[in-house]
């Protein structure tokens, strides 16, 4: 335990340029759900955020919540469950036809006029709708704003020379009053190429600091056997909440 709590302590990983120009396509992504390569879905949900939801709800109905890069997070149902409205956006059909048939939801698809190509897929509840596209075509289908995000497995995926590009689609998406949950993950980057990625105290700072009070909630020691596969033995979570400056 000693050694968790000293990693934990620890200055961060040196090495941070070594990830900087690595990039996948969204066609790696999509070729990750048909090779069933998605050792990143959680079928139990994310342990911080159940820790922390009632943190981050602060007992308010009706929110719109957002899940960039959502996959086919169970943690979506929750929050439509709670009586909010979930909205999505995931470059996989198959992880969002996954999702529908797994939580047992009846839906309906449509394409999305204004990005050539896209689809949206609805419960028939109507509080759940996630888009297939490339998250940066987002904001061309006008998908108004957000009084929560959670990005539990968005800024971790996305390539790192994208980072300002994809925190200023997040920024941009948010209501005054807003919160944004955030979990990324520290762990030696010169053993694993990514994704996901690693991702620095101050780059979280620099990326969402001039819009946002930025306070981390928790650090956490996440490794798991899998990991072994990565060449790293230790790899640590930290969870930040954003709130409006």
């Amino acid at each position: 335990m000693a050694d968790t709590r000293a990693v934990l302590d620890s200055e961060e990983y040196p090495d941070t340029e070594v990830q900087k120009d690595r990039v996948l396509t969204l066609e790696e992504w999509q070729e990750k759900w048909v090779n069933r390569n998605t050792g990143f879905h959680q079928e139990q949900g994310h342990q911080l955020l159940k820790k922390y939801l009632d943190t981050f709800l602060k007992g308010e109905k009706a929110l719109r919540v957002f899940f960039p890069l959502c996959g086919k997070a169970v943690e979506m149902k929750w929050f439509a469950d709670r009586g909010h409205s979930v909205v999505g956006v995931e470059i996989s059909e198959l992880g969002i036809r996954e999702f529908f048939m797994e939580q047992n939801l009846s839906y309906s698809e449509e394409p999305i006029m204004e990005i050539p190509g896209a689809k949206i897929f609805k419960n028939s509840s109507g509080n759940i709708s996630l888009y297939c596209c490339n998250l940066f075509d987002l904001p061309r289908a006008n998908i108004g704003k957000f009084d929560r995000i959670w990005d539990r497995g968005a800024l971790v995926a996305v390539n790192p020379s994208d980072r300002k590009r994809y925190s200023d689609v997040m920024l941009s998406l948010t209501r005054p009053g807003f919160q944004y949950l955030l979990s990324v993950l520290s762990y030696d980057p010169t053993k694993h190429a990514g994704p996901p990625f690693y991702v620095t105290d101050g780059e979280v700072k620099k990326l969402f600091g001039s819009v946002c009070n930025i306070q981390c909630l928790e650090k956490a020691d996440v490794f798991e056997e899998r990991h072994k596969s990565w060449g790293i033995d230790q790899i640590i979570a930290r969870l930040y909440l954003f709130t409006e400056k």
